[in-house]
């Protein structure tokens, strides 16, 4: 394997792996946008099951990345989630590793971009 190769092999493996799973994706990029968000709404949005989002929830939730919010509305109780300050900041800097590696896709080669 060449050494260029390599090179975008690593690039490759500082993307956030948590984060970078479809349904943490969808999760994170839409809490990113809102302040906070009901638990039925990202269910709704996202198209997840309730097991299914509460599993990622939790995966989310033990990173630091989201809080989860139980409380109640009038006599409801409700679930609602949010982006930590540590959430918000891996999610930016996912989204400026996978720009940089769309930008520069992997096997090419630093010398033909300055051509």
């Amino acid at each position: 394997m060449s050494t260029d190769n390599d090179a975008d092999s690593y690039r490759l493996s500082e993307v956030d792996r948590l984060i970078h799973e479809p349904a943490r994706y969808d999760i994170m990029a839409l809490l990113y946008v809102i302040e906070r968000a009901e638990f039925l709404f990202v269910q709704n949005q996202t198209h997840l099951t309730p097991g299914n989002l509460s599993s990622h929830l939790s995966k989310l939730e033990v990173a630091g990345y989201l809080t989860v919010q139980k409380e109640f509305v009038g006599k409801i109780p409700k679930t609602f989630l949010s982006l930590t300050d540590q959430g918000r900041e891996a999610f930016e800097i996912y989204r400026n590793k996978m720009k940089e590696l769309f930008t520069k896709p992997p096997g090419v080669r630093k010398d033909s971009e300055n051509k």
